[in-house]
């Protein structure tokens, strides 16, 4: 059976739908920086997307191949993630045209900077696509508040507000800035679920109060 990381890392993608404090190691990444409104149709995000899966499959399809991993499982591809900001130290998901992003996927543990090197070309030879702006990204998310948010996308600020108070509870102030960002996991294909049921996990970088 492949591994799948949504159910091995239950703490990580499968959070409860209300606040909870987590640590997150650090984690290596296909990522795709871009900015804009995600919800337009020939938009960076959508177009982040598309190049993600590219790398991501071809790293997963890499076992049929003469291209050998050493260490290679099979595995679910993990979902896709983002990290988004309108500022430096801000989120203003109202603000769609000022977003900017880091879209991602997580890459498996045994995939070195030379593999991702490797289905960068493998992936530009056979689609005849320019897959440049795909990077190999190492983030380091430490101390968070988390929730699993139901619902829409547009819905996400009331889910938001109630992990400020809880960590604020706790004793801990969030901590967006230039590096730790607003991040959520989309664990809901839009395209093929109802928008009062996608289930997005939140997660905010919080720092404990001195």
């Amino acid at each position: 059976m492949a591994f799948d990381y949504k159910k091995e890392y239950k703490e990580f993608y499968l959070p409860a739908a209300r606040p909870q404090i987590v640590a997150v190691p650090p984690m290596n990444f296909v990522a795709v920086r871009g900015k804009g409104n995600p919800n337009a149709e020939e938009g960076e995000y959508k177009r982040s997307i598309e190049l993600l899966y590219g790398i991501a499959y071809t790293i997963k399809m890499s076992k049929k191949g003469d291209h050998r991993i050493e260490g290679y499982f099979d595995y679910v591809v993990p979902p896709l993630e983002g990290l988004w900001w309108t500022s430096d130290s801000s989120f203003d998901y109202s603000d769609k045209e000022s977003l900017n992003f880091i879209s991602m996927i997580r890459l498996p543990e045994f995939v070195q900077r030379s593999d991702f090197d490797w289905a960068v070309a493998e992936a530009s030879r056979k689609k005849k696509v320019d897959f440049s702006q795909v990077e190999f990204f190492t983030y380091n998310e430490g101390l968070c508040v988390q929730c699993m948010h139901i619902g829409s996308y547009d819905d996400e600020p009331a889910t938001i507000a109630a992990m400020h108070t809880y960590a604020e509870a706790q004793g801990y102030a969030m901590d967006l800035n230039g590096i730790r960002r607003h991040h959520e996991i989309y664990l809901s294909d839009p395209r093929k679920t109802a928008p009062n049921k996608c289930k997005t996990v939140i997660r905010l970088p919080i720092i404990k109060n001195a």
